[in-house]
């Protein structure tokens, strides 16, 4: 028996609003691939950032193991061993995103200023064990601010993710660098910190940051 009419329209009514529906979907998930894709994409800021803290981390890890070297100090025997996880984090991203990257030997650096840094750190921190704890304030103190400040230039959620849990890091190591150095009756000024950030820092608790 025929359908009625009605009825054959009604079918062809709900077939089309099917299909439509399907397309819509088929859209919207696309979409969202594509912006996850473009959320995933490193800009040359990035690049340059991941670069940058790769030799900046370095930076923490050299010091630390010459200042431990001089002086057989619990933070620097520590901390030195944890910079060398952060490196191996930034490694990793440059690796994932098919970056070219190179690793100086100990003590030497493509980038100028932290091989100013570098030789004068380890100046300074040989003359005393307060200078050294010192220093080590101050290069946790460079390493929030600096990876704040790529932070907050970056959308990549891989760099936002590796870099967030760097400055966790670098907040516990400063704790440890201003207790030693509080507990020897001296006091820090942090450089690149504003006064409010440090402290807020320094009365907050150790983090959990991996």
């Amino acid at each position: 028996m025929k359908k009625s009419l009605p009825t054959q329209l009604t079918l062809l009514l709900v077939f089309v609003l099917s299909l439509s529906f399907l397309s819509a979907c088929s859209d919207d998930n696309g979409d969202n691939t594509n912006e996850n894709v473009l959320n995933q994409n490193l800009t040359e800021s990035d690049i340059n950032a991941l670069l940058f803290m790769l030799e900046e981390e370095k930076l923490a890890r050299d010091t630390y193991r010459y200042l431990n070297n001089e002086w057989s100090l619990n933070q620097f025997a520590n901390i030195k061993n944890s910079e060398q996880t952060h490196m191996d984090a930034v490694e990793n991203l440059l690796i994932q995103y098919d970056i070219e990257y190179t690793i100086l030997p100990e003590g030497e650096f493509a980038n100028q200023t932290l091989q100013n840094y570098y030789n004068q750190f380890i100046l300074d921190g040989s003359l005393s064990q307060a200078n050294a704890l010192q220093i080590g304030a101050t290069i946790e103190d460079l390493d929030i601010v600096d990876l704040r400040d790529h932070l907050e230039a970056s959308t990549n959620l891989d760099l936002i993710s590796v870099f967030n849990s760097l400055q966790c890091g670098s907040r516990n190591h400063l704790r440890s660098f201003v207790f030693g150095i509080e507990n020897i009756g001296d006091n820090y000024i942090p450089q690149f910190l504003s006064l409010e950030e440090y402290s807020t820092i320094i009365d907050g608790s150790h983090e959990q940051c991996y």
